[in-house]
């Protein structure tokens, strides 16, 4: 499977540090070039044009809200592909969104995909700081998605990068807890969770 990481602010270099920690390559794109970032964080990221980026069979949204219908309109179609809302709405009126979850208006924006919320839960900085805590245990991920496979799919990627994954169920129910609605957050946002195994 091949991934991707659409915008490498601080959620998107923190998921690639945790991609690159793993040695798993992941193309990284950005509306801005990210070649010498890409370098500092490790060898096992590719730097490529977003229209590149985005043929990967997964693909981790890290760019700010509103541009991730630019994002959308890249590619030519989203059939079957897994994208990852590591997004957040906050400050976006709930009327913008038609009422929806957030990750429910992202869909509409990628017709085809398997869209499944994950990453967005945790602050940049403390994402940043690895899956492993300083008092041991793994840190938790949440992962919601309406689509069961692709879900468990992501479930295995967390996992794979160390963290440890927590399955809310869909969107509209367990996912309701990491999206954020107009100027409130929801109760599992900046929750800093671990699990021991």
């Amino acid at each position: 499977m091949s991934y991707a990481i659409i915008g490498l602010g601080r959620i998107g270099t923190a998921i690639a540090q945790a991609f690159a920690d793993q040695g798993i390559e992941v193309a990284v794109a950005g509306r801005r070039p990210v070649d010498a970032l890409a370098a500092r964080i490790g060898p096992s990221l590719v730097p490529q044009r977003i229209e590149d980026a985005i043929e990967a069979d997964v693909v981790i949204l890290a760019v700010p809200f509103g541009a991730h219908e630019d994002v959308a309109r890249a590619a030519e179609s989203w059939q079957g592909k897994i994208v990852i809302d590591a997004m957040n709405a906050y400050g976006v009126p709930v009327k913008e969104l038609d009422g929806l979850p957030s990750s429910a208006a992202v869909a509409k924006a990628f017709p085809g995909a398997k869209l499944v919320k994950a990453f967005n839960h945790l602050p940049a900085a403390t994402l940043a700081q690895g899956p492993t805590t300083p008092h041991g245990g793994r840190r938790v991920v949440f992962v919601a998605s309406d689509d069961e496979p692709a879900s468990a799919s992501v479930a295995a990627l967390v996992d794979r990068l160390g963290f440890a994954p927590v399955d809310l169920g869909k969107i509209g129910e367990g996912g309701l807890l990491v999206q954020a609605r107009g100027n409130t957050w929801a109760q599992l946002v900046f929750q800093d969770l671990v699990k021991f195994d």
